[in-house]
């Protein structure tokens, strides 16, 4: 009976809303989010003052929100992206969806559709809700990347899998400040302090580590760090970041986001070419939200030639391997340069790594690497802050990154303008 009321609740809420939007166009304007939801909720309201279709306010209010989620939301995945307790959603076809908590449990919950080509009509029809420019998800168009109206990101895959499947990152922009990330234990205030000094000495800084340990909520809170008055263009797959959420913060941002082929296989811009555009955009400061291709080359050439202040993550399982990681990439531009040339254009470019990973379900800041030269087929680093493993007296949590080697001596004076001294140095 409830399933047979939503379906004609549905039709009704889009009935209505399409002859709004129609209406609005006629007039010259267009809905915004705030309109389209009250043009709904009147809707449903006027569909069950309807003697036909009186329910009680309990099962009026549920059918209501079940309605509103497909005409408005993102459907049967709705429920899941209200819960502030998840923070990834994998569906496979029909099969039971597994979801992960905040502290790292799995659990499995109801299939989100009754088969494999309702979990394809989802993913389209998300896609083509995207407000960021439609997405394609078909065999010609096998993935699709996008971003949520929630801001959670978005993948799914076709015909390149046994079913198809879909994978929900949720995004916890409410972690916007380091302090905020110090609080929750992602790293100690002394590695708060050096990072927020690092930034705003313009030093160009990579994050790295796996997958889910955090590493584009450092980079965001790191982002916020920045002065107001300075111009950031920020380069996506799909836009993550979020910065456009900190307007008081951010007044003079610019976020760009890559884009597929057409039907004809025309018209896709990769991170590369958006990278380039981003350096005729007047920028302050680039930040690319990941890195992972040829688009290493012109983010290193713009790092070394005036835009300090870069940031970007990239996947490394520590602060060492991200340099062979980011040569391995640079090479992916067919530049033909030698490796040592490679590592030279690194090392003028990259002045601060920091790796996050999960520890016990907890993410952390693990390892902090300053940039000190390349030598032949290797960049020279020093690692500032590291986790030591060793027995800890109690109450002393040796899971935090501590001070270990002394930093270079230009890098302690550009720190300490920013208000970060540390006794130890090296020239």
């Amino acid at each position: 009976m409830s399933d047979g009321l939503t379906s004609i609740l549905v039709e009704v809420l889009t009935g209505a809303l399409i002859d709004a939007r129609h209406n609005a166009r006629l007039a010259g304007r267009s809905l915004g989010l705030v309109d389209e939801d009250r043009v709904v909720r009147d809707a449903a309201r006027m569909f069950f003052d309807d003697p036909q279709y009186a329910a009680d306010s309990a099962l009026e209010l549920d059918l209501t929100k079940r309605a509103i989620d497909v005409v408005l939301g993102c459907g049967p995945l709705q429920v899941l992206l209200d819960d502030p307790d998840i923070t990834d959603i994998h569906a496979r076809g029909s099969r039971p969806v597994w979801v992960k908590h905040r502290d790292g449990r799995r659990e499995q919950r109801a299939p989100l559709v009754d088969s494999d080509e309702e979990l394809i009509e989802l993913v389209r029809t998300l896609a083509t809700r995207s407000r960021h420019g439609e997405r394609r998800f078909d065999a010609s168009s096998a993935e699709c990347n996008l971003c949520l109206p929630d801001g959670s990101r978005l993948f799914a895959v076709m015909d390149v899998s046994v079913e198809p499947s879909l994978v929900v990152r949720k995004h916890q922009f409410q972690l916007a400040t380091v302090e905020q990330l110090v609080s929750g234990g992602l790293m100690s205030m002394d590695v708060a302090r050096f990072l927020r000094a690092a930034v705003l000495a313009r030093r160009n800084i990579v994050v790295v580590g796996g997958t889910g340990s955090g590493k584009t909520t450092l980079l965001r809170a790191l982002i916020n760090e920045i002065p107001k008055h300075e111009r950031i263009i920020t380069i996506e797959d799909a836009y993550e970041l979020g910065i456009d959420r900190f307007v008081d913060l951010h007044p003079d941002q610019e976020a760009l986001q890559t884009r597929g082929a057409n039907v004809e296989g025309r018209g896709a811009i990769d991170l590369a070419s958006l990278t380039r555009m981003a350096l005729r955009m007047d920028p302050d400061r680039v930040i690319v939200g990941e890195v992972r291709g040829a688009e290493a080359f012109p983010m290193v050439l713009a790092m070394s030639q005036g835009n300090n202040g870069s940031m970007c993550t990239l996947h490394a399982d520590s602060t060492r391997s991200a340099f062979s990681k980011l040569a391995a990439y640079v090479s992916m531009a067919d530049t033909g340069l030698p490796i040592d040339i490679v590592n030279v254009l690194i090392a003028n470019a990259v002045h601060v790594v920091v790796h996050v990973e999960i520890c016990d379900g907890v993410r952390r800041v693990s390892s902090v690497r300053e940039v000190v030269d390349a030598d032949g087929p290797r960049v020279v680093s020093n690692e500032l802050f590291a986790r030591v493993e060793e027995t800890a007296l109690e109450g002393d949590d040796r899971t935090e990154a501590r001070a270990q080697f002394p930093m270079t001596t230009q890098l302690a004076h550009m720190l300490a303008r920013h208000g970060y001294e540390r006794a130890l140095v090296w020239s």
